[in-house]
């Protein structure tokens, strides 16, 4: 698997070069949207409101708007007015207590490889994490874009875990809270029974995606009984690999022992 991103860790006077993988994967089916009277393919169109023209993208600008109907554009020169020095470090700007932060924040893990010569004090590092049970928030620069980020100990490594920034959670109290009641005490010891009759040790691995799983089976069973294939776009395609290399060359040692005349008319339709 290729690195997503290559840089250094840096607290204080300390750097550690590391290397992020992704440390989790949508186990999701494709799907292409298809017509139902010949299965050809669906494809999207960038087209005005106004009076449904495609547009090319060299006339497409951002915009912002501002009230209903009503926007700003924003150049490239905007944005790069604002743009963060993609530097490729890990800036550590603190260590808090990980039972402090709103788990709400985390969202979206990788893996911290350590690259040649910083396995001391990646190991240091990670230890004093582990004692601890604190975590270093860091600000990270990612794709262009910066990043909030905690780095965790996480069994014998570290985890860099992507955060939202706290206005980007919604606040509870934009939500309707239960009504105030007051619980019995043989409604609690019932409840706590319940609980306790189905609580077990953690093991994730009892855990499958059924949804997918039955999908799968669906789709496989139809691919037996034979699957339909799409019309022809009549468009030419390159040769992706050797078996269509092969038949290119087989075609062109045809049209070279046609006469003369027929491949001049053969180029010309190609042409």
């Amino acid at each position: 698997m290729r690195a997503i991103w290559k840089g250094t860790i840096s607290f204080g006077l300390v750097t550690i070069p590391i290397s992020l993988f992704p440390a989790t994967r949508r186990e999701e089916l494709k799907f292409r949207l298809l017509r139902a009277s010949d299965l050809s393919p669906v494809n999207y169109k960038r087209v005005a409101e106004v009076d449904g023209k495609e547009v090319p993208w060299d006339q497409i600008v951002k915009g912002y708007e501002y009230e209903k109907g009503k926007f700003v554009v924003l150049k490239d020169e905007d944005f790069a007015r604002v743009d963060v020095e993609a530097t490729q470090t890990v800036e550590i700007m603190t260590f808090v207590q990980l039972s402090e932060v709103d788990p709400l924040l985390f969202c979206k893990p990788y893996y911290m490889q350590v690259e040649k010569g910083g396995d001391r004090a990646y190991v240091l590092l990670r230890q004093v994490l582990a004692d601890s049970g604190k975590i270093a928030i860091a600000k990270v620069v990612i794709k262009t874009r910066q990043h909030l980020a905690a780095i965790k100990a996480q069994k014998s490594g570290l985890m860099l875990e992507l955060m939202h920034f706290p206005e980007e959670i919604l606040d509870a109290t934009e939500f309707q809270a239960p009504h105030a009641t007051t619980i019995g005490k043989p409604e609690l010891n019932m409840a706590e029974k319940l609980v306790e009759s189905m609580s077990g040790k953690w093991n994730p691995a009892t855990f499958k995606d059924d949804y997918r799983e039955l999908l799968e089976k669906i789709v496989e069973e139809k691919v037996r009984r034979g699957g339909k294939r799409a019309p022809e776009t009549g468009k030419t395609r390159k040769a992706a690999n050797v078996i269509d290399l092969v038949s290119v060359l087989q075609q062109s040692i045809e049209d070279a022992q046609k006469k003369p005349q027929s491949r001049a008319k053969a180029r010309k339709k190609a042409a």
